[in-house]
């Protein structure tokens, strides 16, 4: 039986994973510390236990005790506005967490493969004449979490170099689908099933930005291509995940619209503004893809409906 460790599985994306890999057949270790996702909604059928990934002993530990084959490190302080209110906590578990993960792994001489989640975050501003982005493009992250996931990607390269830590790192594009929290897509499904769910109430959709363009995969899609990327892909190299087409805000409402069986007014509030928000994310995958036969499955607005079907259990 395949042993998977899945560190930050109290966030989306790692909720996801763990399900898909118990679904499978798989022995799971599911590691979590401050969860964005309710606990109760991991897999049960998982090992579940709480891991801070900054206790370099309790890291080294699970390693030793589980000798998992597989490594999914998704374990991070993930969001771009919290990075500038709390940047010791994020540095310090992104890539103080990475280096008690690497170090651990060369300590004990584990033979495990890593899947190293960074981040499109990495890039910073783009314009638009220089997207979809490859790999080699230059980087300059905006916030303490870009400047992060740089770090543990630099670290992973380095601990395969000289200690041949076997690693996968992979810049993940936007990312969405049921469950998830602050980003746009849940931001405006969520409003949409408190309006649907409350009746009377002004049927405003509140938004930001609707000119930013956004490549968007579905966390299913993006949970598969981790699991072929540590079967197919080139050890100690990186590569993009993103979605093959740019959305503009605006589209995501209009789809929206088509959606829910109520009319919505939209008005912009300048909160929702972000003082750097970049005008498109968007990333070339063909590398990927070439060297795994990875290719996105689920269309956006079958995302958006599942995640209006997740809030109306969930609200």
């Amino acid at each position: 039986m395949v042993r998977d460790w899945v560190t930050g599985a109290g966030g989306f994306m790692g909720s996801h994973l763990v399900a898909m890999l118990v679904k499978q057949g798989h022995d799971v270790l599911a590691t979590y510390y401050r969860p964005t996702v309710d606990i109760k909604d991991i897999d049960s059928r998982a090992k579940i236990e709480e891991c801070d990934i900054r206790d370099r002993e309790r890291v080294k530990s699970f390693l030793l005790v589980f000798q998992p084959q597989h490594i999914f490190h998704l374990a991070a302080q993930s969001f771009p506005v919290v990075s500038w209110e709390d940047p010791w906590y994020t540095m310090q578990t992104n890539v103080i967490g990475t280096i008690n993960l690497f170090e651990a792994i060369r300590e004990v001489r584990a033979d495990c493969k890593v899947l190293n989640a960074c981040s499109s975050a990495e890039y910073g501003l783009v314009g638009l004449e220089e997207v979809p982005l490859k790999e080699d493009h230059s980087l300059k992250p905006l916030h303490p979490y870009g400047i992060s996931k740089v770090a543990q990607e630099l670290l992973a390269n380095q601990y395969f170099l000289n200690f041949g830590v076997k690693s996968i790192s992979m810049r993940i594009f936007n990312t969405t689908g049921p469950g998830k929290v602050n980003d746009v897509c849940s931001d405006f499904t969520r409003r949409l099933i408190e309006i649907e769910k409350e009746g009377n109430v002004e049927r405003k959709l509140r938004v930001g930005n609707l000119t930013a363009k956004r490549a968007i995969t579905d966390v299913r899609d993006a949970i598969r291509a981790f699991q072929l990327a540590l079967d197919r892909a080139t050890i100690g190299d990186i590569y993009n995940l993103s979605g093959e087409r740019v959305y503009q805000i605006q589209e995501i409402v209009d789809l929206l619209r088509n959606l829910v069986n109520f009319d919505f007014e939209v008005e912009k509030d300048p909160k929702l503004l972000r003082p750097a928000d970049e005008l498109i994310i968007y990333g070339s995958s063909e590398k990927f893809k070439r060297e795994t036969a990875w290719a996105q499955e689920i269309p956006l607005d079958q995302t958006l409906r599942d995640m209006l079907d997740f809030w109306r259990k969930k609200l």
